[in-house]
């Protein structure tokens, strides 16, 4: 290694050391050790072939100037070449041993990078919906790649670089004072001469690399953002493409600001490192030259000691920052371990049971219900923010109670924001309730087992989420088995297979991210056919239809005729005609249910469900397009009259 790359070497060190200083919790080294076990065996002959290597480093040196002593004193050429090919000898068994040893940082590495994600995966997939309501996708991402690779240095560089280095400058330190004490305290006199700047020059760039990364994280951001499909057709519409790209512009020009300044002020410090290191070496040949014509110091030493002499200051200035460059990599660890930490708020209990076989019921019992506050689901590093909001735990349902017989439907109406969807995401245990029960089939469903609940419950949403993936892959999330036939079936059932077979990839047609490569219509009778494959015994209907043209909304309506038939129901519907034949219709307001009854009863009663149905009538009626007849907050579009379109149970026109 020449002084140059010594140089560099030391800048690096300094600078990451610098860029994660942090202190962190002693238990962290219990944990990190746990994750370590698996890969003892391997991680034993990795310091052992490290240390062997660093021995045989200072070895070379040492031969060389037995060579040149050999050559100066007239010595044999036999001395000569045995001494050249033990050096030879040596540089292949480094070879060799570094091979191995990279092999052996690369298994550790890799294998603690794969236990970290799975583990760190596996944890995040059972975290309620809550956690991702708050969390930042890109954080939480970065945990799984930046901080696990992080955590992957502390092993695979850190940890046999501390070892390495160690080794390396005591066994050079010895040789070179038993070569020459005087050269070797002049070498270590300049050593802070060596350091100190790399230590400030460290600190200035690791500040214009967190700087930088900053910037670059905001352009990330910016144009995560921008380029999927809704925040393009934002851009376009609000006609701001000038704004977007100015201040994109100005993030790139910063971050080029900061490039070529971190760059000249990292030539700037390692040319003087190597002007200095070149000192160093004139003063090793100058006193050493004048040592040897005095008859104190022998030639091959001094060759020895100008070899030696990197092979000091390379360690030294490793080693001191290595505390800094050890904390700054278990930092990474302590990242992971805190998102292992945020407990899941819904766990499948030991004993837990299936949901029974056969027709299934649906009771909520006297549910009370509040969303958990941000510090039960939720990290502020992953809202990427200063402190968590301190909202949360109101009270959202007060005392739920009804119930769906086995084959029945119950419809939940109300205006927005009343609690309809709360109530339907209580069912699959997206939440649990704070008190009462769900019951299906008479089992709480805190006692069943998820994947009985995934099983039995089916439930398409309002946004209709596809992944970017192609339609059979979409379609298999529901049933992974399932044959093409039935896929097929299931797209005929949607009234979706004329428009598949007409793509040139039919079912490996790629939907694209979040299906935007389909309109609104078909994306939403994808989620349908897809819950027509899975063949739930209990649906549940948020929305559904809310995204559909009449045509589109008559051919899915159905579809779900056929989907419901002799099923359980929950549907939330903003038009009240889809859910005029609902055997229980629950009006919802404030949390709590206001009326429940039949179509014909509540209007009876006219109460606050004739209120809305007489609401949707007259905008009907009187030709409007959009919410100008409705009440403040009424969650009803009002381009459809109530009584038009077919019935979710029956399919027949409502039309009087």
């Amino acid at each position: 290694m020449d002084m140059e790359v010594t140089a560099w070497h030391s800048l690096h060190s300094t600078m990451t050391a610098q860029q994660g200083r942090r202190r962190f919790s002693r238990g962290t080294l219990r944990r990190i050790t746990a994750f370590a076990r698996p890969h003892r065996r391997k991680l034993g002959w990795f310091l052992v072939l490290s240390t062997v290597t660093a021995m045989l480093a200072v070895a070379t040196p040492l031969l060389a100037g037995r060579v040149v002593d050999a050559i100066v004193g007239g010595r044999s050429a036999g001395l000569v070449l045995g001494l050249s090919g033990l050096i030879a000898a040596i540089a292949l068994a480094e070879a060799g041993l570094g091979l191995l040893t990279r092999w052996l940082s690369a298994s550790i590495g890799e294998g603690l990078i794969l236990d970290l994600r799975t583990t760190v995966y596996d944890h995040v997939q059972r975290m309620p919906i809550a956690f991702f309501t708050r969390t930042r996708t890109g954080a939480l991402v970065s945990r799984l790649n930046n901080d696990v690779i992080g955590a992957q240095r502390a092993f695979s560089d850190t940890l046999s670089g501390v070892v390495s280095n160690i080794v390396t400058l005591l066994l050079t330190l010895a040789v070179m004072l038993s070569l020459s004490w005087q050269i070797t305290l002049i070498a270590l006199v300049l050593l802070p001469v060596f350091v100190l700047p790399a230590r400030r020059v460290g600190r200035r760039l690791a500040d214009l690399r967190r700087e930088g990364a900053d910037h670059n994280a905001a352009m990330g951001t910016q144009m995560t953002e921008r380029f999927s499909a809704p925040g393009a057709t934002l851009v376009k519409l609000m006609g701001r493409p000038s704004r977007e790209s100015a201040e994109f512009a100005a993030r790139a020009r910063r971050v080029r600001d900061i490039g070529v300044r971190s760059a000249m002020v990292q030539t700037y410090f390692v040319t003087a490192l190597t002007l200095v290191s070149a000192l160093a070496l004139a003063v090793v040949y100058g006193l050493g030259g004048f040592l040897a014509l005095r008859g104190q110091l022998a030639a091959g030493s001094i060759v020895s000691l100008a070899l030696l002499l990197t092979r000091l200051y390379a360690p030294l200035t490793a080693l001191s920052g290595a505390h800094i460059e050890v904390m700054s990599a278990l930092v990474s660890f302590e990242r992971v371990f805190e998102v292992l930490d945020l407990q899941p708020l819904i766990t499948e209990k030991p004993d837990a049971r299936d949901v029974p076989e056969g027709p299934v019921s649906v009771e909520f019992d006297s549910v009370h219900f509040g969303y958990p506050a941000a510090d039960k689901v939720s990290l502020a590093s992953l809202e990427e923010v200063a402190t968590l909001d301190t909202r949360g735990g109101e009270e959202v349902l007060h005392g739920i109670s009804f119930r769906a017989e086995p084959g029945q439907m119950v419809a939940l109406v109300g205006s927005s924001g009343a609690g309809k969807s709360t109530i339907a995401q209580l069912l699959p245990r997206l939440y649990d309730t704070d008190s009462g029960a769900v019951r299906l089939a008479g089992e709480d469903v805190r006692e069943l087992t998820a994947a009985s609940l995934r099983d039995t419950l089916g439930m398409v949403t309002q946004d209709g989420h596809l992944f970017h993936d192609s339609i059979r892959e979409n379609l298999l999330l529901a049933k992974p088995e399932a044959a093409d036939d039935e896929l097929w079936d299931a797209l005929r059932r949607a009234r979706l297979d004329a428009l598949i077979a007409s793509l040139p990839d039919g079912l490996d047609t790629v939907v694209g991210e979040r299906g935007y490569r389909l309109s609104g219509g078909e994306r939403q009778r994808l989620t349908i056919a897809r819950l027509l494959l899975a063949h739930p015994r209990v649906v549940i209907l948020d929305e559904a239809t809310a995204h559909l043209d009449n045509t589109s909304e008559a051919a899915v309506q159905e579809a779900l005729t056929e989907a419901l038939d002799g099923r359980t129901a929950l549907v939330i519907a903003h038009r009240l005609s889809t859910v005029r034949a609902a055997d229980l219709i629950l009006v919802v307001e404030g949390g709590r249910i206001v009326e429940r009854g039949t179509h014909e009863t509540l209007l009876a009663e006219d109460g606050r469900y004739a209120e809305l149905y007489r609401t949707q009538f007259a905008a009907a009626q009187a030709g409007t397009a959009g919410p100008a007849g409705s009440p403040e907050g009424i969650d009803s579009p009002v381009d459809t009259a109530p009584e038009a379109g077919p019935d979710l149970v029956t399919g027949a026109s409502l039309v009087n």
